[in-house]
């Protein structure tokens, strides 16, 4: 069977990453999965450090490492991979990784304004985490704002639903698009 691709679709939260993932791995025409980064943490029961906090660097980079194994894993099985996640320039070592194996990786970051961003990140409502506060937030949107090198990886999703996003990069990895080199 022939490799899948890993797609990661990244950003701040409240750029839309989860939701469009699983549209795009929903309108998949063939197998696909998708990966909720967030669930790795989850994971995690004794130990665990919020990972936006001071110490948190050595779990988040274990967690980063534990995803790119289980997506590579589900990409050589043959599916596409739709991995959403905080994976910024610094997390990219495990996936560039991947690539010099001979696996395709897409990495795309959505990248609304600020504004949206926090609006959006607000709207998550009670069920949303309640240590996400807006001064995260913004640190986070910050964070992605100057992507360096990395910088065409960014889309402007500002003012888009998450399938007006999801039709756009359908059609921009249907294209060879984003490709992590």
């Amino acid at each position: 069977m022939d490799n899948g691709i890993v797609v990661l679709v990244s950003g701040p939260c409240g750029s839309g990453k989860t939701t469009v993932s699983r549209l795009l791995a929903e309108g998949c025409e063939g197998p696909a999965v998708h990966m909720h980064t967030d669930d790795f943490y989850g994971y995690i029961k004794k130990g665990y450090i919020p990972p936006w906090q001071e110490g948190s660097g050595a779990q988040n980079g274990t967690v980063i490492n534990a995803a790119a194994a289980c997506a590579g894993e589900y990409a050589r099985g043959g599916y596409t991979v739709f991995v959403d996640g905080v994976i910024g320039p610094w997390f990219l070592g495990p996936w560039l990784e991947l690539v010099m194996e001979g696996m395709d990786v897409r990495y795309i970051v959505l990248l609304p304004g600020e504004e949206e961003t926090l609006a959006r990140a607000a709207g998550r409502g009670p069920q949303g985490d309640p240590e996400l506060k807006p001064e995260n937030v913004s640190a986070m949107w910050r964070m992605f704002a100057d992507l360096g090198e990395y910088g065409p990886h960014a889309l402007d999703t500002a003012g888009q639903s998450p399938e007006e996003t999801a039709a756009v990069l359908g059609v921009a990895l249907a294209e060879g698009l984003y490709e992590l080199l």
